[in-house]
């Protein structure tokens, strides 16, 4: 199969170029990189006036299948990736039962190759059933393919079962993904600690829940010598104790998501249930924050932490709803209308943060785009509008709270290993 993509901007996140160029993909690899290219090929795609970039690949998504199929599974959680312009997915182990033995890594991958194309990689739990109590057989759970360690959705607040873990991770070279919340002081509570928690009465989730945990882990990453990535950065707090961690050569990474540099607390009274996440949307101050931290390269990495839930499930009062947003099909396009046409950040920047950096975060062969590299890219149009409509979505979720925004940004184009797995027909 050989692929042409001609007269596109082509998108160059590691050296910060965007040149006008052609990619020619044979076998599902990166063959020619140069402007005019005319050959014999299977399939053209004339690219002009868009942008060329590589596959995105979301180091943080939740597929919940198995066990919560009703709410997403892997087959449909591909095909909205795919709409996003993802190429790659990390799914996180917090599913029925949990991902903390080789069997379910296998099921993973075994579903997973009945998707799209989309690669899946499964992150396994840290501890079994994802209870923090008893640590998983990191071992036999990397040879089954599993490529990092998580119990993201729960935090481990048992520090020495986190300090053992990533002693062990360190010998294997596994990544530890850290949901950062001190489970005593959030447990239960929906929304921030703040003015509209007082506003509704309600018991909040402090910013200190997240930054007391950041600071533990990041503790233990300059102890331990591991790789450590904290989860959906919330607070400005937390990305100054990174950044600080960061200048004194500790090898940890981070994550934030959309909701984080674009929505505050305010959200959840226009919006109720459907603002609901984990860590909750915080202050202004804190979107300021977080956005300076992906400028500085403090953040490395946008991630969606794609959370579907049913409507019954997300049209619950607020204190019993289930937390979480999806955003596997409007994270490039929030991106792109919050940072790059606001001037915030430059297309390099954004991509790279949202391909490069989180493949090789995660010693993925993915997020690059060069000579001999596997030819995920995606064709998109950054300066198309669109008016977000859950309704006309891939996934089987519609939490989201951007319904009715007007973005500007459209993947046209998502292919994998040279083969073209969406276009946008709209």
């Amino acid at each position: 199969m050989r692929l042409l993509i001609q007269n596109g901007r082509v998108v160059h996140p590691v050296t910060g170029a965007v040149l006008l160029q052609d990619i020619l993909a044979e076998n599902g690899r990166i063959s020619l990189m140069e402007h005019g290219l005319d050959c014999e090929t299977d399939q053209v795609i004339d690219a002009s006036g868009l942008m060329v970039a590589p596959g995105l690949v979301d180091m943080h998504v939740h597929f919940r299948d198995p066990g919560y199929t009703y709410k997403e599974d892997i087959l449909t959680g591909c095909a909205a990736a795919a709409r996003g312009g993802i190429t790659s997915a990390a799914c996180m182990a917090n599913t029925s039962p949990a991902v903390d033995c080789p069997e379910q890594v296998a099921y993973v991958y075994d579903r997973a190759a009945q998707a799209n194309g989309v690669q899946v990689y499964p992150v396994a739990a840290l501890s079994v059933g994802l209870r923090g109590e008893e640590p998983t057989d990191i071992e036999a759970l990397k040879k089954a393919g599993a490529i990092a360690l998580s119990d993201d959705g729960c935090n481990v607040d048992n520090a020495n079962l986190m300090r053992d873990t990533l002693i062990r991770a360190r010998q294997l070279d596994m990544p530890v993904l850290c949901h950062c919340e001190d489970t005593s002081m959030v447990a239960g509570r929906a929304v921030n600690e703040g003015s509209v928690s007082r506003q509704l009465w309600l018991e909040g989730r402090p910013a200190i829940a997240e930054e007391i945990m950041v600071m533990r882990d990041a503790m233990l990453a300059e102890e331990t010598g591991s790789r450590v990535h904290i989860c959906h950065v919330s607070t400005a707090r937390s990305v100054e104790i990174i950044r600080k961690m960061k200048k004194k050569g500790v090898s940890i990474t981070c994550e934030t998501c959309p909701q984080y540099f674009t929505l505050t607390e305010d959200e959840v009274l226009r919006l109720g249930s459907l603002a609901r996440v984990n860590p909750p949307l915080r202050t202004q101050k804190d979107v300021q924050g977080i956005i300076a931290g992906l400028r500085d390269g403090t953040i490395d990495v946008i991630a969606t932490d794609h959370a579907p839930h049913s409507v019954e499930e997300k049209t619950r009062p607020l204190s019993r709803a289930p937390s979480g947003m999806i955003g596997l099909e409007t994270s490039l396009a929030i991106t792109l209308t919050q940072l790059y046409h606001t001037g915030k950040m430059e297309l390099p920047d954004i991509i790279r943060r949202m391909s490069t950096n989180p493949a090789d975060l995660l010693r993925l062969p993915r997020g690059h785009m060069s000579l001999g590299a596997t030819a995920d890219l995606i064709v998109f149009d950054p300066d198309e509008e669109w008016t977000v409509d859950p309704h006309r979505f891939a996934s089987k979720a519609r939490n989201t709270p951007f319904a009715g925004w007007t973005v500007k940004g459209r993947v046209k184009y998502t292919i994998v290993k040279g083969q073209v797995i969406y276009q946008d027909q709209e």
